[in-house]
């Protein structure tokens, strides 16, 4: 079944990472929402963190799961945190997701990070990613265990 699925990520520091994912062939079709063009991502944070939490709101609608994509320091990022909160209180499946094997746009890869204690606590699972293959079926897995 396609979920519609809200990515987390630290915008800035993993975009090129992401994207991996966001165009693997199980995740299109699916609906991924919380990408943010680049522009409108600036224009939110021009604003304050006011229009940021407006916007992940905004795309947090009709999601049935999120992704938290995690490199270091992720756990500990405000709006990754403000999103997770939000995906719980929605009651959307978590997923936490290990990217920090991928490679940038400079060919590097990350410092692996630590897992948000937010998905532990809440009962949800945490992958290496490293093909697209069983992606989906995470995120199934995902959806039925917060009940979707």
């Amino acid at each position: 079944m396609a979920r519609r699925t809200f990515f987390s990520f630290n915008y800035t520091k993993d975009i090129w990472r992401v994207n991996q994912i966001r165009n693997a062939p199980n995740v299109i079709g699916t609906s991924a929402a919380g990408f943010f063009d680049a522009s409108l991502w600036e224009e939110a944070k021009n604003k304050g963190d006011k229009e940021i939490k407006k916007l992940i709101d905004s795309a947090l609608i009709n999601t049935s799961v999120t992704v938290v994509c995690i490199t270091y320091g992720a756990a500990s990022r405000k709006y990754i945190d403000y999103e997770i909160e939000k995906s719980l209180e929605r009651g959307n499946g978590l997923l936490g997701l290990k990217i920090h094997n991928l490679k940038d746009q400079k060919g590097n890869t990350a410092t692996e990070g630590a897992i948000p204690s937010k998905i532990i606590n809440a009962g949800f699972k945490t992958y290496n990613f490293s093909t697209h293959e069983k992606l989906g079926a995470w995120i199934e897995a995902a959806a039925k265990l917060a009940g979707k």
